[in-house]
């Protein structure tokens, strides 16, 4: 099994055709294997040439809100009292570790952005 490192452009895109005619291998057999190993090696390419930015702590409420269908009042009992909801909302109030870990476990906010510093005072 010859595999080769993803350097350029065009290997990526070469690599990514291959994976699509490698789709439907079975699990453990020599194909499947090969589709393992590419997939891997496309991930690190995109990881390192596509970088994706985690949303903001606020962002990512919003964003998780929306596609639950969720109002403030929802929020309550993760975050507390319905005023203290709209402070966050509205980047008056940061998040406590408290709430970050509540929003964590009941709606499944990844940690990562709940933990790290709102869009506004990264400029600061």
């Amino acid at each position: 099994m010859e595999i080769l490192p993803i350097r350029t452009k065009a290997d990526y895109r070469r690599t990514l055709k291959e994976i699509e005619t490698l789709m439907d291998a079975a699990p453990k057999s020599q194909k499947g294997e090969r589709l393992d190993v590419l997939v891997t090696l496309v991930e690190a390419y995109e990881r390192k040439h596509f970088p994706l930015d985690l949303p903001d702590p606020v962002e990512a409420i919003k964003f998780r809100m929306e596609q639950m269908g969720l109002f403030p009042k929802d929020l309550e009992p993760i975050i507390g009292r319905r005023n203290r909801v709209y402070e966050v909302l509205n980047r008056k109030r940061p998040l406590t570790m408290k709430m970050a870990w509540r929003l964590h476990r009941e709606l499944g906010i990844p940690a990562e952005s709940l933990i790290r510093p709102p869009e506004d005072s990264r400029a600061a």
